[in-house]
């Protein structure tokens, strides 16, 4: 055996760190060999020595220098980013080029990678079993410091490691990878790992355009170097004693190796890691962050839910027309369910959040899933192969999308197939998930979740989600919030190894999951919870009274509405109308748009369940979160700042003036308003005016008041301008909170810091206010601060008019305004105008809420006006002491 000496200089610049700290347990454990850290400084990767470029990985993150004596170099920059799918990547090489130390291999976009991967940490790893040593050096300087010292004698003992063990019959077995992202780093060095417990010579080989590759599966560079991508057949070929438990149970692993799975192990793996900033953890205080998806505070009992892949034959047993009839019946079986679920859905959450499952029923008629399902059927495939085949295929692919919203919509594809399949195998080979016991409290724990888990939930037991995946936008968020449901996302894979019935505190106000709470933290839940109830208890008492502060000025509470049927429960709940009619649930998950004729109906009726009630119609507002498939807009980098909201309608004007036209032919007995939304600036609303102007006088109807929706900070900052042309505003406090902060909503990092109640965005609510009242104009809130009780006070002290919530907060939101007066209002306002950030904010509204105080009670004196005095003295002196502290 040739021992040789290699020295391997800095790939890049930056800080040199122990490979055990990197947050991957599949580098820090060594899996793939030994090496170096690095937190780079520098944005080209360097060559530590010369060698040949044996693996380029199709995402450019990744690289492997084979050097003379046979060492392997792999070089790989961040953590998780194969996800970038090779943005931010440029590489400065190709595979089978020789290179000399210090050669560029790849630039790299530092700041994008460390904002968009779980982190930027770049590794210098020699693969296999190498003796090495490690350089004592702390900052490094790309191609100069030498950071490793290499025995190279890792070929040699792996050959003789891996020699077949007495020669027996070899043993294969074929198997499709279901890795999202192909193998990369991580999933390879987990299958070497897994691999190692065998003795005899396993080979894992992949036809590639007839030419058969293959690689020993104990080497993580030989894995790499086959470009194993998703969908793709495998074979497990072994020789030696345990050569047949070895490809049966390796095959079973790879075929259950998914993204999820893979990044299950890495969490189960990863209990003594520091985990990157991306996903804040305390291992040690028990507390997990991630994205608060529907609000509630709350302690409960962990219990696990999880769900067994379905097994598929992929051979059929009969002929390729039984098999299509089989799977024709299980399409039709499975339609009845969405139908029936649909139904029963429309009973616990709004209408148009039960609309989720008519859209799962609607995937069923997809032509794509139909065409890829029966041709592998005609092939001799199995129905439930097939149909398998075909859903994954199309879900892996709008996974891989950029748009959170479109990615999200793979599980509901999931969930759909995964239906149709029960239903094909009659529910055998289909184990149903563990839910545990039946008690009260209970906080279910998932590494995903669907539409359809959470519509068999027992909401009597069950009170919150939380998952590690997931999003603000998907249908089990939305979901979640129309059925009362406390729910976290995000949060770290640590928490599905926690055991049932463990206690947690479950702050989904702030997406906060904390374990082993204390006593104090259980009587303040209980004590809330209890004043939540009296207080709901006391609202939906008093829920069809107006609204009036304590000194006499009415504010309007309207709802935020989807549907005919959110209409009708907003009337039972007490509203004084619909301050936003959204109106895009008669565009979503179609194929072509709703007709004028469609419209007019949904419409008349909203109006005639509203009983003379005030309705606000917002016009179509799609583009970025929330595209249609029937517009063919092409795809933007950034959508939120493309074409979106009134740019929709003033692109495709034919679908605006159908809209309009509609509105403009309800028979409305109250007050009818139409809302243009996304308007940014003055010219976009003229446009938009003289389109309605012109339906109207075609129709030769009478004027309908027309608003503005403030929902961008340009439009705040010209809104004295545009009342004089608008009848009112409507403030989109989501949207506008982004858009100034310049945080995306939706984002799992930064989520929990868009806070509507940051001073910018209040500035921008009462420049708005201050606008309107000097043009005789009114002004309502319909983001999702309207609904913060806390808020109540300062929007009502900044001069709005009208708050429109979700449909069941109406009754506290009325009764909150009962509890405020206009004096305390305003002073409360005037001091959070002037406060630093969202945190002192919401410290003023703890202790003055807007709420006034019981008149003082001066038996000495007769004055009424000296009371009054008094009393004001008294306010604004409190106001003033929480403005001091």
């Amino acid at each position: 055996m040739t021992t040789s000496s290699l020295r391997l200089l800095a790939p890049v610049s930056g800080q040199v760190l122990p490979l055990t700290t990197v947050p991957d347990p599949v580098f820090a454990q060594k899996m793939v060999g030994d090496g170096i850290a690095i937190d780079p400084t520098s944005e080209v990767l360097l060559a530590p020595c010369d060698g040949e470029i044996t693996l380029l990985h199709p995402a450019h993150h990744a690289v492997t220098l084979k050097t003379d004596s046979g060492a392997e170099i792999i070089l790989h920059i961040g953590i998780d980013t194969v996800q970038l799918k090779g943005k931010g990547f440029t590489p400065k090489v190709k595979l089978g080029d020789r290179v000399s130390a210090g050669q560029e291999l790849i630039a790299f976009d530092a700041d994008f990678i460390a904002q968009n991967a779980k982190s930027l940490i770049t590794l210098m790893v020699i693969a296999g079993d190498a003796q090495l040593t490690l350089q004592a050096v702390t900052l490094a300087k790309a191609g100069t410091d030498v950071l490793i010292e290499l025995v190279d004698e890792a070929a040699t003992a792996a050959g003789a490691k891996d020699a077949p063990v007495n020669s027996t019959s070899a043993v294969s077995q074929k198997v499709r990878v279901q890795l999202t992202t192909g193998f990369h780093a991580r999933p390879a060095a987990r299958l070497v790992n897994q691999a190692k417990s065998y003795s005899s010579q396993i080979d894992i080989c992949k036809d590639s355009q007839g030419a058969v590759r293959s690689s020993n599966i104990k080497s993580v560079v030989g894995i790499l170097g086959l470009e194993i991508a998703f969908g793709d057949e495998v074979y497990l070929r072994a020789q030696g004693g345990d050569a047949e438990r070895a490809v049966t149970e390796l095959a079973t692993f790879l075929s259950g190796l998914t993204e999820s799975s893979a990044e299950a192990g890495h969490a189960a793996d990863s209990k003594k890691l520091v985990m990157p900033a991306s996903k804040p953890l305390d291992i040690r205080s028990g507390v997990f962050s991630g994205l608060a998806i529907s609000p509630g505070y709350l302690i409960g009992h962990i219990q696990q839910f999880r769900t067994q892949e379905i097994q598929v034959s992929e051979q059929a047993e009969n002929t390729p027309a039984e098999e299509q009839r089989l799977l024709d019946s299980a399409l039709a079986q499975s339609r009845l369910e969405l139908e029936s679920l649909a139904e029963k859905m429309n009973a616990k959450m709004d209408a148009s959040d039960a609309a989720i499952f008519s859209m799962h029923r609607d995937l069923l008629d997809d032509p794509e899933l139909a065409l890829a399902s029966a041709a592998d059927i005609a092939r001799g495939k199995s129905a439930a192969f097939s149909w398998h085949r075909a859903y994954q295929a199309q879900a892996e692919t709008l996974a891989n999308l950029q748009s959170e919203v479109l990615s999200g919509r793979a599980i509901d594809v999931r969930d759909v197939g995964r239906r149709v399949l029960k239903a094909l195998l009659h529910g055998s080979q289909v184990s149903t998930k563990s839910t545990g016991s039946t008690k009260k409290n209970v906080i279910l724990i998932a590494d995903t979740l669907t539409p359809s888990d959470l519509a068999q939930l027992d909401l009597q037991s069950v009170v919150a989600i939380c998952t590690t995946s997931g999003g603000a936008t998907s249908h089990v968020a939305i979901m979640a919030r129309s059925m009362g449901l406390a729910a976290i996302a995000g949060l770290n894979g640590q928490i599905l190894e926690l055991p049932d019935d463990t206690e947690v505190l479950v702050d989904a106000n702030r997406g906060e999951f904390r374990l082993s709470p204390t006593s104090l933290e259980k009587a303040e839940v209980a004590r809330l919870q209890l004043e939540t109830n009296k207080k709901r208890s006391v609202a939906l008492s008093h829920a069809q009274a107006q609204a009036v502060t304590r000194d006499g000025k009415r504010i309007d509470v309207a709802a935020n509405i989807g549907s005919v049927s959110d209409a009708i429960k907003a009337v039972e709940l007490g509203a004084d109308g619909v301050g936003l009619l959204r109106s895009e649930f008669l565009f979503l998950e179609r194929d072509t748009a709703p007709s004028e004729d469609e419209q007019l109906e949904i419409y008349q009726a909203i109006a005639t369940a509203l009983g003379g009630r005030h309705l606000v119609i917002r016009t179509l507002d799609v583009g970025g979160d929330k595209p249609l498939k029937y517009l063919p807009i092409d795809p933007e980098e950034n959508p939120f700042l493309g074409i979106r909201g009134i740019r929709i309608g003033l692109l495709y004007q034919e679908i605006l003036r159908s809209q309009l036209r509609a509105i403009l032919r309800v028979r409305s007995e109250g007050r009818l308003h139409v809302m243009f939304p996304m308007i940014a600036t003055v010219e976009e609303f003229r446009q938009a005016k003289a389109i309605l102007e012109e339906e109207r006088l075609k129709l030769g109807v009478a004027q309908i008041s027309v608003g503005v929706m403030i929902e961008v900070p340009s439009a705040a900052l010209i809104a004295d301008v545009l009342a004089k042309e608008a009848d009112f505003f409507s403030i989109g406090t989501n949207d506008l909170t982004q858009y100034t902060l310049a945080m995306d909503r939706g984002h799992k990092d930064l989520a929990q810091h868009a806070d509507a109640l940051h001073p910018s965005v209040l500035k921008l609510i009462g420049m708005t206010c201050r606008a309107a009242k000097a043009h005789g104009k009114w002004v309502g809130v319909c983001g999702g601060l309207a609904g913060e009780l806390e808020a109540v006070g300062v929007l009502i002290g900044l001069g709005v008019d009208e708050l429109s919530v979700s449909v069941p907060s109406i009754p506290l939101v009325k009764e909150r305004v009962r509890e405020m007066d206009l004096v305390s209002s305003h002073l409360l306002a005037q001091l959070v105008l002037e406060a630093q950030g969202s945190e002192e904010v919401r410290e003023h509204l703890a202790r003055g809420s807007g709420m006034r105080p019981e008149p003082p009670t001066d038996p000495t004196s007769t004055s009424t006006s000296e009371m009054n005095h008094a009393y004001k003295l008294q306010i604004r002196r409190e106001a003033q002491d929480v403005h001091i502290q």
